[in-house]
């Protein structure tokens, strides 16, 4: 039934990108939840008092999805990787919005996945860490968005590689190479 439901929201997708707004309306709930979803579960390792709510960062992320003009959704994986950029913008600007400073100052603490600073369970910059990402992707973008969409947008090995067209074993590769200079860059700009 699962390609049945991934097949739906494809054609609705296409649909809507075709201009039919009753394909917008059977879309939304499908989309908001999975979209939900991904940000409760980004959200679920944030500190205590965080003051932006998973509800609040899937609302802006689905109005600037909505708003995208010109855009020929391929299929759920790519509408998906998509929404993984706009989260992240959400979140950075949101940081930026609170007045952070180059390197954290008084910014937010963004804890993220052991992934990128392995067992210490460290908070991370989310400005240092799209800083950083943004290095990565003058030199390396393909792993960039690795990172992206698999912090960012919650996406599994196989959805990334479906969304990016390439191989698991492709993705696999720059994700572990992509977290090692992560590691490394953010320890360096941090300390």
């Amino acid at each position: 039934m699962k390609p049945r439901i991934e097949g739906d929201l494809t054609q609705l997708l296409q649909a809507w990108t075709g201009g039919d707004e009753r394909a917008l309306e059977a879309l939304t709930p499908r989309v908001y939840a999975e979209l939900h979803r991904i940000a409760r579960r980004y959200m679920a390792g944030e500190q205590v008092g965080h003051m932006l709510q998973a509800s609040a960062l899937i609302n802006e992320a689905f109005i600037r999805l909505v708003d995208w003009k010109n855009v020929q959704w391929k299929n759920r994986c790519h509408f998906f990787a998509v929404g993984a950029q706009m989260m992240r913008r959400v979140l950075v600007d949101y940081s930026r919005a609170l007045g952070s400073e180059k390197r954290g100052g008084s910014a937010e603490r963004v804890t993220l996945d052991t992934a990128i600073l392995g067992d210490r369970r460290k908070s991370i910059d989310l400005v240092a860490l799209d800083e950083a990402l943004e290095r990565l992707a003058q030199f390396e973008p393909r792993r960039s968005r690795v990172v992206e969409l698999r912090v960012f947008g919650s996406l599994s090995v196989e959805e990334v590689a479906a969304a990016m067209n390439v191989a698991e074993i492709t993705v696999r590769r720059d994700w572990k190479l992509a977290l090692a200079w992560l590691r490394r860059e953010l320890e360096t700009h941090q300390a």
